[in-house]
């Protein structure tokens, strides 16, 4: 395992991937529920979601901007993780847009009824949540 403040460029290719990551809210004294998530980890080195403005863990973020993320490889696959952890901005535009580019990463556009759950998501009001890496941890066998 190492550890460094910011991702490599074989962390940004292995984010790249459509995985699925787990993303977890710091709580004070409570314990982490880490909740799976699309990601998209930018060339600039910051990793970004989206989700709805009044979501637990927005709520959580407002009291507590301290966040992680941790990615793994699939089973079948030699183990490989990714660990970012640091300060989370909530940001109001570009949360459609990157909406877009997740489900056309984790989605086949091509089928109706993903283009229509696309359709839904873009109906919702969407914030972009930015996790700024602070500790960067990572482990490939």
């Amino acid at each position: 395992m190492s550890a460094d403040a910011s991702l490599t460029p074989e962390d940004l290719e292995f984010l790249a991937r459509p995985l699925h990551g787990f993303f977890s809210t710091a709580e004070g004294p409570l314990p982490p529920q880490p909740r799976p998530v699309w990601f998209e980890a930018t060339a600039e080195g910051v990793v970004q979601l989206f989700t709805g403005p009044g979501t637990l863990k927005v709520r959580r973020l407002r009291r507590d901007p301290r966040a992680s993320l941790v990615v793994a490889a699939p089973v079948g696959e030699r183990e490989r993780w990714v660990s970012v952890a640091g300060r989370v901005a909530v940001e109001t535009g570009g949360a459609h847009e990157l909406a877009r580019r997740l489900a056309a990463r984790y989605w086949d556009l091509d089928d109706p009824a993903r283009a229509a759950d696309l359709d839904g998501l873009l109906a919702e009001e969407q914030v972009r949540l930015v996790l700024h890496p602070e500790d960067v941890r990572r482990y490939a066998y």
